[in-house]
């Protein structure tokens, strides 16, 4: 692989961090598989039904689907929004201070490696579109990319999809009633703690940690919501029973 080629995926990975997409994704499946398997052993260790337990891991997938959406959805509004009005602001400042910013961001080319002559001469250039000046000067100085602010769709649609996924795993076992109770409760556990062996051993791989740390710190996870989440209900179905 080129060392062009590498420097393309790591710009690429950086902007999917910077539009909320790795994020967004991460969470929702992550949050598919635990919070679904957290309902699902709640409500089958207090001694419901196949039928409720089916019924309740649907409205789990349902309702944090939508609401995993919706919040990404607001997140990533709100990030654009303030974001917005920085540049905003910046275009004001650059009309009544223009020699500011521009030795600015002169200081900021020679601090990146630039010689001063050639970074009085970019900065001047630049200073000639006021647009392209505050673009670069956001980019430069402030550390974000203008015209890569993230899409709250974006967000919003994969958090709903990756969450609905997530949440499958534990759900599916209680489709297949010939399964029967018992293996339906294993085989959530099982398809739950293989989802999240991946979703940590891919996290750590994309951060450059060991894969297997990722992976079975995730599956320690999996294994603590599932003894919690199933003794808080087998606990209460006795109580009430």
């Amino acid at each position: 692989m080129s060392k062009k080629t590498d420097s393309e995926i790591l710009a690429k990975r950086a902007l999917q961090i910077q539009r909320g997409a790795a994020r967004a994704a991460v969470l929702g499946v992550n949050d598919g598989l635990v919070s679904v398997l957290c309902i699902v052993l709640a409500v089958a260790g207090a001694g419901a039904s196949t039928g409720n337990v089916l019924l309740a891991a649907f409205a789990g997938l349902i309702s944090g689907a939508v609401s995993m959406a919706a919040g990404e959805w607001i997140s990533v509004k709100s990030q654009v929004e303030l974001f917005e009005g920085i540049l905003g602001d910046l275009r004001k400042l650059f009309i009544d201070d223009r020699d500011l910013l521009v030795s600015k961001l002169e200081k900021s080319m020679v601090e990146s490696g630039q010689t001063p002559e050639i970074a009085k001469a970019s900065a001047q250039e630049m200073a000639k579109d006021d647009e392209k000046f505050v673009n670069l000067y956001a980019g430069q100085v402030m550390g974000f990319n203008s015209e890569e602010l993230g899409s709250p769709w974006v967000a919003a649609g994969s958090s709903f999809l990756l969450f609905t996924v997530g949440a499958l795993a534990p759900t599916l076992p209680w489709v297949f009633t010939y399964f029967g109770y018992t293996t339906a409760v294993w085989l959530s556990i099982i398809f739950t703690a293989i989802g999240s062996l991946i979703v940590g051993g891919y996290i750590a791989s994309s951060s450059g940690k060991s894969v297997w740390y990722g992976a079975l710190r995730q599956l320690g996870i999996v294994i603590l919501a599932s003894i919690v989440t199933y003794g808080i209900g087998y606990l209460f179905g006795v109580s009430v029973a």
